[in-house]
């Protein structure tokens, strides 16, 4: 298997080949996972797993573990209390900047003509376009790549040649990945963010990004929607009023309790009513909502020099429930 050194001389495993082999799994049996796999005009693997295909949870799952570049884990918890969504997603990684920031995240802008999607997955890593990777020392050397789209139809043959070249791998080694927000496997895997918007919370704040060890976070499975803004709505509001984070993370503790207080989406100047409306608010224009709201509901923040736990923000059952339609 193909390995990196970071910038710490830590020997990483590549994110491309760890997400190809459960890309692997799914393509050997499609039937399985209720997918459609098909090779495109440039050679290029096509996955529908939400598209014109059923798809499910159970790809939602691995789909999302595929963003993660195979260094996270996913799975389908039953809820705590009572709360009346009866299950959550739990994602965990213990190199979450690499799984979450190089990997995951959807930082990717892939346009051509009409088509217009943000890609996220291991192939980020692996092109290092974005402007985010002159922060991180993380690189990956693989000859396949893996590229996952929140959308509804495959990509063009120019985007296919975009991503080859820019990871400089020929077509037919290139996958993508694709589901609908509206689907039940995209559903999951937007969910499935919620350690994700962590991270990128605590990057917006400055934290080092080098303090953060380990993290694990939670939020309800929502349930899918026909309408794209009330599906989308619904899995922000997943993570925007009932994700919970706890990341463990070195350095004083002063820094730690101070990433508590400033990570949960309560902070934001939008916080308050369910995502789809604050959308139609700024008549769809993602720019003008304030950024600090995609952050989860509450944060909890060890400090593992010291064993001190900071606590901020909490789970809005009311405004999960406006949302959900519950």
């Amino acid at each position: 298997m193909t390995r990196t050194l970071d910038t710490s001389n830590r020997v990483i495993a590549s994110v491309n080949l760890l997400a190809g082999e459960i890309v692997d799994r799914i393509a050997a049996d499609p039937g399985r996972y209720r997918v459609s796999v098909t090779r495109g005009e440039s050679g290029e693997l096509l996955i529908d797993a939400g598209a014109k295909a059923a798809g499910g949870i159970e790809v939602g799952l691995l789909l999302t573990e595929i963003c993660m570049g195979g260094l996270g884990r996913v799975a389908l918890i039953p809820a705590p209390g009572a709360s009346k969504w009866p299950f959550w997603l739990t994602v965990s990684s213990n190199d979450p900047v690499v799984a979450c920031l190089a990997s995951q995240y959807a930082g990717w802008s892939l346009q051509h003509e009409k088509f217009f999607a943000l890609g996220s997955g291991p192939g980020r890593a692996l092109a290092r376009v974005e402007k985010l990777f002159e922060e991180l020392p993380y690189s990956d050397n693989a000859r396949r790549v893996t590229i996952v789209l929140e959308g509804d139809t495959p990509p063009p043959a120019a985007i296919v040649a975009k991503v080859a070249n820019a990871a400089k791998v020929e077509a037919s080694d290139v996958a993508f990945v694709y589901a609908p927000t509206q689907s039940l496997a995209g559903s999951v895997q937007v969910v499935g963010r919620v350690l994700e918007v962590a991270l990128h919370k605590a990057h917006e704040l400055k934290f080092p990004l080098e303090h953060i060890i380990d993290g694990v976070a939670t939020a309800p499975l929502s349930p899918p929607h026909p309408d794209f803004v009330q599906a989308m709505g619904r899995t922000n509001d997943a993570i925007i009023y009932a994700g919970r984070a706890h990341l463990f993370v070195k350095g004083p503790s002063d820094a730690a309790r101070e990433l508590a207080k400033n990570l949960p989406s309560s902070n934001s100047r939008d916080y308050g009513r369910p995502f789809a409306e604050v959308f139609k608010a700024y008549k769809g224009d993602f720019y003008k909502i304030d950024p600090s709201l995609f952050s989860p509901a509450e944060a909890v923040v060890t400090a593992v020099e010291t064993g001190e736990t900071f606590r901020a923000g909490a789970i809005d059952e009311k405004l999960l429930d406006a949302s959900f339609g519950g």
